[in-house]
């Protein structure tokens, strides 16, 4: 039977036009922040959202790449999506790298660009750029609107787009003649988008497999992704584990789906993973992924991966499932759809307490491990010192490289959505902006951004935005004057060329946040930070923390390129 979507024209009562069109229809999603950089394709639409009486915040950063990485952080913390404006050709471009972030981390935004006049696309006019061939390839969906009359309908499909099924980002591309001229009705029909189905109920048939699976198996392993979260199936997952007593790997992204602290928490698995996990990926005879999308990171050499394994795949995009890891059971659905369905059939648990017997000597003979020298600060100690003043309540953002890396093995993420950084892409500059979008959307929270002296310097300019808006966030900055992770690197595989790694000139970056009218403090011994850190938490205001750590340590356990996720080097008993 073929479904005919209903046409409901409205005619516009008073001169309105395309961009007043654009702002009604934002305000009738919800819409309550906005992130961006005005630019002239877009002065209609910035002229429209003076003049309008919506009860929502535009946040003016100081770089497209900053609203950006703000609205990611935005949305990954408010669940739902981030929107950012930004003009034609530079502006746009300036976007591509938040785009594909936002793209590979599943993370919903709604990117509205301004685009030149139609009657001079594709004349290469001033401040053209080809929005559409650009981000097709990184996003869930685009649009280039043709009339005003269908701006409304296509915002509706724009926010449906990227907050269902996976999520992900959708641009819509405004050319300045349509968001400028007078417009004399409007489609305000429902959308009808039947090429666009997402699964979200799981065939039964195939959790009744996945429960027969639990029930014969001897080492059985659960790996949480960042579906999970995505999915809000926290709770039910903590009930399954608990009830069935499964032990418990994560992703990077996955952090905080489950407690990091609890008894069957294995750590993180992967290139930097703990001994625990990588040996239980590896040993285990049932692997029950949820939400993770087996990524290299994770996986290393697939020769290697689960090899003992019946692998189990729940996973909102079939494209996932099979793509990088043969999967015996594969089940497209929401996570907690699924993991709902799940406890309804699971009846019956395994018995392998020697297996979590196996794995908790594992724990105890082969935890991560540092180097604490008094003298001297290092970032692992910062991370412990950080959870312990924050009482883990904190919402932390990072940005990319060894303090990444060292955030996720030693903050314990034991709350969900308390966890923002860039996985899939890797993107430095992320951490700050990220910070922000985080604090604007959750106000109430406390918000720690944890940066390198690197990834900082890329997106530092975002502190007008504290400083205007006197936002809490805390910085800190781990600087160990190098690019650590390029570092660690050249240093295991390039006979200690240091190659444009070592960052020989630094600002003062104390000076650099007094510019902005911020706090800041330099840290260079243990004694500092703990006198200092807890009236950083009390003051209700931006604060930046200068934390001068060692150059030299690397991040342990690794796992080097080419082998497989057992043969970790740093492992110390």
């Amino acid at each position: 039977m073929k479904m005919e979507t209903k046409v409901k024209t409205q005619p516009v009562t008073a001169p309105k036009t395309g961009a007043d069109i654009l702002v009604e229809a934002l305000v009738e999603q919800g819409v309550d922040t906005i992130f961006g950089y005005p630019g002239g394709a877009v002065l209609p639409i910035y002229d429209a959202l003076y003049r309008s009486d919506a009860d929502f915040q535009h946040i003016l950063t100081r770089h497209e790449q900053g609203a950006i990485h703000a609205a990611e952080g935005y949305a990954r913390v408010k669940r739902k999506p981030g929107v950012v404006l930004a003009t034609s050709g530079p502006g746009a471009t300036n976007l591509v790298t938040g785009i594909a972030d936002a793209m590979m981390d599943s993370l919903p935004l709604v990117v509205l660009t301004g685009q030149v006049a139609t009657t001079v696309t594709g004349t290469d006019a001033f401040q053209e750029a080809d929005v559409m061939g650009i981000t097709t390839p990184i996003t869930k969906h685009n649009y280039q609107v043709q009339s005003s009359y269908d701006i409304p309908k296509i915002i509706k499909e724009a926010f449906h787009i990227a907050s269902t099924g996976r999520p992900g980002p959708v641009v819509v591309d405004i050319p300045k003649d349509i968001s400028a001229n007078p417009c004399l009705e409007v489609d305000e029909s429902d959308f009808h988008l039947p090429g666009y189905q997402p699964t979200i109920k799981p065939n039964p048939i195939q959790i009744k497999k996945l429960a027969e699976a639990i029930k014969q198996a001897k080492k059985p392993l659960v790996l949480t992704g960042a579906g999970v979260l995505h999915g809000g199936a926290s709770k039910v997952l903590k009930d399954i584990v608990e009830s069935f007593r499964l032990p418990v790997t994560s992703t990077l992204l996955g952090l905080g789906a489950f407690p990091g602290d609890h008894p069957l928490f294995l750590g993180m698995g992967g290139m930097h993973g703990t001994y625990t996990s990588n040996m239980a990926i590896t040993e285990c005879d049932l692997l029950i992924n949820v939400g993770a999308r087996f990524d290299d990171r994770l996986t290393m050499n697939l020769a290697h991966f689960a090899p003992n394994a019946t692998v189990a795949h729940i996973d909102i995009d079939p494209a996932e499932i099979g793509k990088n890891v043969p999967t015996d059971i594969p089940i497209v659905s929401d996570s907690k759809a699924a993991l709902e369905e799940l406890a309804r059939q699971l009846k019956d648990g395994p018995e392998h307490e020697e297996w979590l017997s196996e794995l908790q000597k594992n724990k105890e003979a082969f935890p991560l491990w540092y180097n604490n020298p008094k003298e001297d600060m290092v970032t692992q100690w910062l991370m412990e010192r950080v959870h312990h003043h924050t009482k883990g309540d904190a919402i932390v953002t990072t940005d990319v490289g060894q303090h990444q890396m060292w955030s996720a093995q030693y903050y314990s993420f034991s709350k969900p959505d308390k966890w923002v950084t860039s996985g899939g892409l890797g993107t430095m500059g992320f951490g700050f902006p990220a910070a922000i979008g985080a604090q604007l959307a959750l106000p109430d929270e406390t918000v720690i951004s944890i940066v390198g002296d690197g990834g900082f310097q890329m997106t530092l300019q975002e502190m007008s935005v504290l400083q205007e808006r006197n936002l809490p966030v805390k910085i800190v900055i781990s600087n160990n004057g190098a690019l650590g992770m390029v570092r660690q690197w050249q240093e295991e595989f390039y006979e200690e060329r240091y190659s444009e790694s070592l960052l020989s000139v630094q600002p003062d970056f104390v000076k650099l946040a007094e510019a902005y009218s911020i706090r800041g403090h330099k840290i260079t011994t243990q004694e500092d930070f703990e006198r200092i850190f807890p009236e950083v938490l009390a003051y209700d205001g931006p604060v930046l923390l200068d934390c001068r750590v060692l150059m030299q340590e690397n991040v342990y356990p690794m796992v080097a390129p080419g082998r497989g996720i057992q043969d970790m080097v740093g492992v110390k008993p």
